[in-house]
């Protein structure tokens, strides 16, 4: 039994220095170390020794396996860190960069990016951001806005009021519009007496509980804007609208005022602009949002004099502007989250 385990030793030295590869190498493993290698098959014949022989060979047996073993790991190292013959398999250099992902990056969501250039435009043209809190009261939203007590837009269906506003005093609610901004602007303008003049857009979120459809949610966003000054008219209105669609459009963009009526603007107008929503689709006339003059009661609930100072005021839906400039068909689409749809946009 010693000279077998002897054996083992220098012939598993002997071909373990011929190993010139990690193939030659893994088969000389599984020869002599592996669950059916010669040391294991050797080791079987354990049980035939007689007691006062097995402290000696088990001894030997452990040698053996310790020495090849240490071979192995001294050859394997030598191989693979060139040391000797060549590996067949080519080394990793652990510090170059890893390889470029085929996964694509991430992006801003389209509402952001549209909302940024749209800022950027106006911002352009003179126009500050202001922004304001989407929790708002009754006053803000409602009232100093020129919209009278037993309007329909204040309906509690139309509305997602937080406060009963049959019995709360100034009801809470989640803002419809994001007009309560350029009324909050004018009173701090005023009280801080830093304005007018004023010129100022306010993107956010408005909440209204609309039937949900292809054009229409129950949160979505807008963008409103305000300049007041001194000999303010229709003219400084239209030309800005005009130069926001062929800056943000194109040159060729067709846009057009409808006279209406909205109770914070006189004279007030719907702006419109010629837009193909689906690629292919023949061009039609979408509603992009309203306009028109301040209110000179909108002017004297801020503490303004209508008689010093006159202005416009506008307000975008956002996602609207994006569906006609990226021919979106659907509003659902912005919010579904198909990374199918928002890889294309």
């Amino acid at each position: 039994m010693l000279d077998v385990l002897e054996a083992i030793r220098t012939e598993g030295l002997a071909q373990l220095a011929s190993a010139a590869d990690a193939a030659s190498l893994e088969r000389w493993r599984v020869a002599f170390l592996g669950t059916k290698g010669r040391l294991k098959g050797a080791m079987g014949g354990m049980k035939d020794l007689s007691p006062a022989e097995k402290p000696k060979v088990g001894a030997l047996a452990n040698a053996v396996k310790s020495d090849l073993e240490q071979a192995f790991e001294a050859r394997r190292a030598a191989l693979s860190g060139g040391g000797g013959a060549s590996s067949s398999e080519p080394r990793v250099d652990m510090t170059e960069p890893g390889l470029v992902s085929t996964q694509a990056l991430g992006r801003r969501h389209i509402i952001s990016r549209v909302r940024d250039e749209l800022v950027d435009v106006f911002g352009r043209m003179g126009f500050d951001v202001a922004q304001g809190p989407e929790l708002e009261d009754d006053e803000h939203n409602f009232v100093k806005l020129n919209i009278p007590q037993g309007h329909p837009a204040r309906e509690p269906i139309d509305n997602f009021y937080v406060d009963d506003p049959l019995t709360a005093p100034r009801p809470r609610m989640l803002r419809s519009q994001t007009s309560t901004v350029q009324i909050r602007t004018m009173e701090d303008a005023v009280q801080r007496r830093w304005g007018p003049p004023i010129r100022v857009v306010s993107p956010g979120r408005v909440y209204r509980p609309d039937t949900v459809d292809a054009t229409h949610s129950f949160m979505f966003h807008q963008i409103e804007g305000l300049y007041l000054d001194r000999g303010v008219s229709m003219v400084d209105l239209k030309s800005t609208l005009m130069h926001f669609a062929r800056a943000y459009f194109s040159e060729d963009a067709q846009v057009r005022l409808r006279p209406s009526f909205f109770p914070f603007t006189e004279p007030s107008a719907e702006f419109d602009m010629m837009i193909a929503l689906k690629p292919g689709e023949p061009a039609r006339w979408i509603e992009l949002g309203g306009c028109g003059m301040v209110d000179p009661n909108v002017l004297e609930a801020c503490g303004i004099d209508p008689e010093v100072w006159t202005g416009f005021a506008f307000g975008f839906g956002i996602e609207r502007i994006a569906m006609g400039k990226y021919g979106i068909p659907d509003i659902r689409m912005l919010f579904e989250n198909d990374l199918r749809f928002l890889e294309q946009v």
